[in-house]
């Protein structure tokens, strides 16, 4: 039961990460760089939760829960 809390709380995490590393697509102008758009994404709070949400599904589907 814990496992499949983590992976949905990890796939929250990282629908909402994702949504935010895209929404911040719209700010780049063909002045900026993508060396800018990585940058900028790196000093978000928010971006991270993308990371985090992978790794997370990531540990529940691949480590082994306990056997009953």
């Amino acid at each position: 039961m814990v496992r499949i809390f983590l992976y949905l709380v990890g796939f929250g995490f990282s629908v909402v990460g994702g949504m935010m590393i895209i929404t911040y697509l719209n700010i780049m102008t063909p002045e900026r760089g993508w060396s800018e758009y990585f940058f900028y994404i790196c000093t978000r709070s928010e971006c991270y939760l993308f990371p985090i949400g992978v790794l997370l599904m990531w540990g529940s589907l691949y480590f082994p829960g306990r056997e009953p």
